[in-house]
């Protein structure tokens, strides 16, 4: 995959820094109950070869929401590695009042809309979330990658 990046989902970004934190968390925090340290490893494979982790604020938000739903000491311990992760991945701002004019906002919400705003085929977008994937592939000129399909296509 050459490409100067990829945009991750929430979910994937919530199972990247449990990851990053510690392997451990994966099957400890409740939001990643249908993931494995097998998932996680693809994850890094994928974003390895993919080079740079792209993020809008909203899936930042989200993912950082769906962390903070665990215990401490971990609790503190995701933080810092989204913390992190933020400062090293690169940003891109969809103003909500332009995703909420997208005629998918109804159906897909803000963060999804930003997500496919951003994609394009030099940043495709990486997902769990089969109406978002479907949503980025018939959209023009931007890419996208289901997750699950390289889960269960490597399984």
């Amino acid at each position: 995959m050459a490409s100067s990046g990829i945009y991750v989902d929430a979910n994937l970004l919530v199972l990247l820094v449990a990851g990053l934190t510690r392997r451990g968390l994966i099957s400890k925090h409740r939001r990643l109950r249908e993931y494995s340290v097998e998932d996680y490893d693809l994850l890094i494979r994928i974003l390895e070869q993919a080079g740079s982790v792209f993020v809008t604020p909203n899936t930042v938000t989200e993912a950082s929401n769906l962390l903070s739903h665990h215990g401490e000491p971990e609790r503190s311990n995701l933080m810092t590695t989204l913390g992190k992760l933020i400062e090293e991945s690169h940003e891109t701002v969809i103003p909500s009042k332009e995703a909420s004019s997208d005629n998918r906002f109804v159906r897909l919400g803000v963060t999804d809309v930003a997500l496919l705003r951003a994609a394009s085929p030099k940043t495709p977008l990486l997902t769990v979330d089969l109406d978002l994937f479907l949503a980025a592939s018939a959209q023009s000129g931007a890419s996208a990658i289901n997750f699950n399909h390289r889960r269960f296509s490597s399984a």
